[in-house]
Parts: C-alpha cells; structure tokens; sequence
C-alpha cells in the first residue's frame, strides 16, 4: 500500500470512526456497536499467519461481532487464507477524490442543497428508507469536523449526505437520494454543497467511497472527475 493509499484509509476511519479502534496483536480491530462492516472490520498490521486469524476471531466474537476482515491492497496472502477458511467476499469499494476546485467552480442554485448539523428530522427519514438507520447516525457523531447535507429538487426533499473532514480531505459518506428524485442531479449537488462547506474549512481534496455494484454512482463519480485512489473488500466469516 502507498503512502498515498494509506492516507485514504486513515481518512476513511476518522470520518467514519468506530466506537473504538485498537491494535491488538497483529490487527487493528474495531467496535463497530451495529454501524455496519466499515466499523466493524479487523484489519492487519503487517503479514499474518493462521493463528493471527484465529486470534482476531476471538477477539472479535468477545465484542459479540462476527469476524469480519477488510482486504486492503496488500494483503493478497490475508486474502487467500480467509478464502481457504469459507470466508466470503462482500462489498467491493473503490475509494474516489479529486481536488476539491473541481467541485467549487459552479454556484449552487438556491435552495437546492443546505448544510446542516444537527440532522433533522426529515434528513434521518431519508436515511432511514436508504437503511441509514440510529447505529450508523451515532457513527456519524462520533466524527470532529463534520456536517449533513439536505438537497431539494422541485420544491420537494430530494436526499442527504454526511461529510467530514480529515487531514485535508473531505469524505463524503450515506448519500441517499429518494427514488423518485433520482437521476436528476441531486448527488452531485449534494458533493457540492460539501465541497463548498469544507474549502471554507480549508480542505484541499474531496472523497468518496462506492461499492463495485453501483453502476450509476460509480458512473456519476467519474464524471464528475473523481479518480480511483485504491480498492478494499470485505471477508465475511461463514458464521
């Protein structure tokens, strides 16, 4: 993994943190307290052996989680050990950004997407239909510098998103947009609003995370000049 890559990572887990985040033999293990797998997923330190394996499952099941370890570029070995124990993959993300300029250089048009912290009501609701639900809003208070946006399109509630912002980078996590407001320009008024928000923080950079599976997002992200900075897939025990 670069240095580059690893800093993305990082990013990735201060603004999104877990409850807790520790090393603890030759993993970084996380409490995730139901948030999902991003909180929730051991990661190595280094070169692992069987045994290591076993630990972190132990460790695991004592904070009542199933072994769950994300794949980073790297570990290659980790990964084909985990296939041999009946462990599947789940969820392939590639993590995105792009300078945050690229993103301030068009005004947003009135009343088309807000800043706000705290989430109102209406911006947990939306979340909550996209499966965003109170476990994953706690994940989101835990993080410093943060904000939620809200978009409107035609008049009506369109989507949310929450961002916040580490070592220079925003990253950009649960965008939801409502069905019928989709295709219409609503994320990417959303990324927007966001980057606006955090250039006045004096970020340089804006990120994004997208499962593999996610054709459009990963369709819109590009598009809007995102590039690909690194991958990671989870391992899920066959428990």
């Amino acid at each position: 993994m670069t240095p580059e890559t690893a800093r993305f990572f990082e990013v990735c887990d201060r603004t999104w943190p877990a409850a807790r985040r520790f090393d603890h033999g030759a993993w970084t293990l996380r409490e995730g307290q139901g948030g999902g797998k991003r909180v929730s997923a051991a990661t190595a330190r280094g070169q692992v052996a069987a045994a290591d394996i076993e630990d972190a499952e132990t460790a695991m099941r004592a904070l009542e989680q199933t072994p769950l370890f994300m794949i980073r570029n790297g570990d290659e070995a980790l990964d084909g050990m985990l296939e041999a124990r009946g462990y599947r993959v789940v969820d392939p993300v590639v993590i995105y950004s792009l300078p945050i300029e690229r993103l301030t250089d068009v005004p947003i048009p009135r009343v088309t997407a807000f800043n706000i912290w705290e989430p109102l009501a209406i911006m947990r609701e939306i979340w909550t239909q996209g499966g965003v639900g109170p476990a994953r809003i706690q994940v989101m208070e835990r993080a410093e510098e943060k904000t939620a946006i809200l978009s409107r399109w035609k008049e009506m509630p369109a989507g949310v998103a929450f961002a916040a912002i580490h070592d220079g980078i925003c990253m950009v996590h649960a965008v939801e947009v409502l069905p019928h407001q989709r295709r219409q320009g609503v994320a990417g008024w959303m990324m927007r609003r966001a980057a606006f928000w955090a250039q006045a923080r004096g970020a340089t950079q804006m990120a994004v995370l997208c499962v593999v599976q996610n054709a459009g997002a990963n369709a819109l992200y590009r598009a809007m000049g995102f590039t690909e900075q690194g991958r990671y897939h989870y391992r899920q025990s066959p428990e």
